[in-house]
């Protein structure tokens, strides 16, 4: 299965009143969420399911994700993507949905990075994970631990402009 987490883009800034769930994605941020998929549009990438956080700047980043990359399916929304959320509930979501072969993850930090780490059998790695970055990982076994390849990784920088 190919495993792709998705970091959301750059969000509103998060107002006195606000809570830290309703913030939106600003127009630099769909910027750049779109320049990085277009990106993972070339190497291939089609999700087969995408699952997103429940907070609002995430599911805009998986709706972001869902045009560029032409999925046509329902958007899964799941508290196992919420940022404080553990690697291990993530990829219970993952595992029960084995069957599929692409799935892509929109949330946030600090789950993207320790994720990744996770999917790698490598906890001590560390990984910037900046906003609307993607990394795809590799996993054929489905066991309690994952055991990853990490195949690439697709910053805003990357992609020029």
């Amino acid at each position: 299965m190919q495993i792709y987490l998705l970091r959301h883009g750059i969000a509103e800034d998060a107002g006195p009143n606000r809570p830290e769930s309703e913030r939106a994605l600003n127009s630099e941020g769909r910027d750049k969420l779109r320049r990085v998929l277009k990106r993972a549009r070339v190497a291939q990438a089609a999700p087969t399911v995408i699952l997103s956080s429940p907070y609002r700047r995430a599911i805009e980043t998986a709706d972001v994700a869902a045009d560029v990359l032409s999925y046509k399916g329902k958007i899964v929304r799941t508290r196992a993507l919420v940022p404080e959320a553990a690697p291990s509930e993530a990829w219970d979501e993952v595992r029960s949905r084995k069957g599929e072969t692409a799935i892509l993850l929109a949330s946030h930090e600090p789950l993207m990075s320790s994720l990744a780490a996770f999917l790698l059998n490598s906890p001590a790695l560390h990984i910037d994970m900046k906003k609307a970055a993607l990394i795809r990982v590799d996993c054929q076994v489905f066991g309690p631990e994952p055991r990853g390849m990490l195949k690439w990784m697709i910053t805003p920088t990357l992609t020029g402009d």
